[in-house]
């Protein structure tokens, strides 16, 4: 890394705020510092992405009964109708306007106090951002952003603006998580080197009709766009390309580099949230694909394994992070007392190795975990062994366990956020450098101060291409 002498503000000028990436200029809102709601008071809420996994983030925020839907933007105006819908069975006024541009939206809205975005990764960071600037709080799906350089703008913001942010990595809130967090920074494992950490993801077992494959080749010629779609607004920031029946919209669009993040990006906002949180792990310092399926021009590989190596934290030694997707799994050999207790390696989940002890999570978001200290041939569940119940519980618990409901009460100023931008942009962050190993040969080194690399090629994709018309 002693060749890299670019500074992280000399590389964000160059490479980001000369090519006019800062057109949306400045917190219009003259709220720099918190601003909540009262009692009483509703909160007016904006909703970008109204179908998907967008309707249970908004419909959960409007059951907690002080969360009124102000507008919605989706580019297919069949979610919008859908949304309308839910309100009118649930005895709901469905009385609130309707965008197809949730630039207009947020251009139009003068009211709004919170914004909850939930729509292809490509489009989260500039209407968040967009958000935020308007002194809005925001509730983003995970992964928060698809690039390094949205994940800096977005904390940047965040911090200028004086606004509460969550990113929905939604396990967060559960007490299985929260629990298994206080046992892995009470130190019971001893000291961490090694994460494994691996989804089933891209493609869902059979049977389940939900789901994207990978890689996609991209096709040729174009299909007429439907008249409920606003392609122009659904490709945003992302370099034009003709509409094609049933490969983008509605959940295909994972796979491809100008709209998604892949298997990495879709899970390991879960599935890595128990050991980043509990061992307190922060900056990434290098990423490589130790083993990979073939790698293609327009979508993530069918498979993979990445190293990401942490940075030591005091006295904590640094950490490697092995992640698996497309259905590869850690060899069983190396957790005999997982094989001992569970009959087999499980289809998704975290096994955490200390020199005094290893814990296993089997589930994609953090909530259930045994654990075996050294010496035990068999695991125990955390909520039953000895040495976990002396304990002490030391982490608040989110009101009926709800991530979304812990952010409508952070915005009331009655609790805080548990993924805002001091867990999400670094979790994030190490994410990415993950994708950008999976796309590049060779490991690359990550320099997180000066946010650059010592590889060309991946500081070429720090930054996202920004199409004409759609510069934040």
């Amino acid at each position: 890394m002693s060749k890299i002498t670019m500074t992280r503000r000399k590389f964000l000028r160059n490479s980001a705020f000369a090519t006019g990436a800062m057109a949306i200029n400045g917190c219009t809102s003259t709220k720099k510092t918190l601003s909540f709601r009262k009692p009483g008071e509703m909160l007016r809420l904006g909703v970008v992405g109204a179908g998907g996994q967008g309707i249970r983030d908004w419909s959960e925020m409007v059951d907690c009964g002080n969360v009124q839907v102000v507008a919605m933007s989706d580019t297919d105006s069949t979610m919008l109708d859908n949304a309308k819908k839910w309100h009118l069975d649930k005895g709901l006024k469905a009385d609130f306007s309707t965008y197809s541009d949730y630039r207009k939206m947020l251009e139009t809205e003068k009211i709004l106090d919170a914004v909850m975005v939930a729509t292809p990764d490509h489009t989260h960071a500039r209407a968040a951002i967009q958000a935020m600037k308007r002194g809005c709080h925001v509730y983003v799906e995970k992964p928060l952003v698809r690039t390094i350089w949205e994940a800096r703008y977005f904390k940047d913001t965040a911090k200028d603006c004086g606004v509460i942010t969550q990113m929905g990595n939604h396990g967060s809130a559960k007490d299985g998580m929260r629990r298994g967090v206080e046992i892995l920074r009470s130190g019971l494992l001893g000291n961490v080197t090694e994460v494994h950490v691996w989804t089933n993801r891209p493609e869902i077992s059979p049977g389940n009709t939900w789901g994207w494959k990978q890689p996609v080749k991209r096709p040729v010629g174009s299909d007429p766009v439907p008249p409920e779609l606003n392609w122009e607004c659904w490709l945003g920031i992302s370099p034009e390309r003709p509409f094609k029946k049933g490969v983008y919209h509605r959940i295909a669009w994972r796979a491809f580099y100008d709209f998604g993040t892949g298997a990495f990006g879709d899970m390991a906002c879960h599935t890595m949230n128990l050991a980043f949180r509990g061992l307190e792990l922060g900056k990434v310092t290098a990423g490589e694909a130790v083993e990979i399926s073939e790698r293609y021009a327009d979508t993530y590989p069918e498979y993979s394994k990445v190293r990401l190596t942490y940075a030591a934290r005091g006295r904590k030694p640094p950490v490697d992070l092995y992640w698996y997707d497309g259905y590869r799994k850690p060899a069983a050999e190396i957790m005999p007392q997982v094989i001992e207790t569970l009959g087999k390696v499980p289809t998704t989940g975290c096994f955490i190795l200390g020199d005094k002890g290893v814990m296993v999570n089997t589930d994609d978001y953090g909530e259930f975990s045994y654990i075996a200290l050294k010496g035990e041939k068999k695991m125990k569940s955390i909520t039953k062994h000895e040495a976990c119940q002396a304990v002490p519980l030391s982490l608040p618990r989110a009101r009926d366990q709800n991530q979304r409901r812990e952010f409508v009460e952070a915005c009331f100023g009655l609790t805080k956020t548990t993924s805002g931008t001091d867990h999400s942009v670094p979790l994030v962050e190490s994410m990415l450098v993950g994708c950008m190993a999976q796309r590049i040969p060779g490991k690359i080194n990550w320099n997180a101060d000066q946010c650059i690399s010592d590889n060309k090629v991946a500081n070429a994709l720090i930054k996202p291409y920004i199409r004409s018309g759609w510069e934040f």
